[in-house]
């Protein structure tokens, strides 16, 4: 019989969790655009391209709510917000970060498989 390590459970909940809540490619591409330093709402969505601003917004909730990023108002007319990584997204945008340059190393290779792949299925 196989033993189990007492807490592999808890630890694979754990890891989908959070890969769930920062896996997907807005929160992503937001945390790697705010390890460039603070940006304003407008800034940030133009930065990461492609993003509705609903989609911002609940990205930027989301990663404020988990501890990733803060969420700054200054009181001038009109105010102004800035978006900022916290310590704790800082050292998240490390592993993104390396992620993305993997990702732009390997799309060839990635491409080049799928292309076989899809050539061996069609045949």
């Amino acid at each position: 019989m196989k033993l189990r390590h007492p807490h592999a459970t808890e630890d694979c909940r754990a890891v989908s969790e959070i890969l769930q809540r920062i896996g997907d490619k807005w929160s992503l591409l937001v945390v790697r655009r705010l390890g460039q330093g603070p940006m304003r709402f407008n800034e940030l969505r133009a930065a990461v391209g492609g993003i509705s601003q609903k989609m911002l917004t609940t990205t930027l909730r989301t990663l404020e709510r988990d501890g990733f990023v803060t969420r700054t108002v200054y009181p001038t007319t009109p105010p102004r917000v800035d978006y900022e990584l916290t310590d704790l997204g800082r050292e998240l945008e490390i592993p993104v970060k390396e992620l993305a340059e993997w990702a732009i190393t390997n799309m060839g290779r990635i491409n080049e498989a799928r292309r076989r792949f899809d050539s061996s299925m069609a045949a």
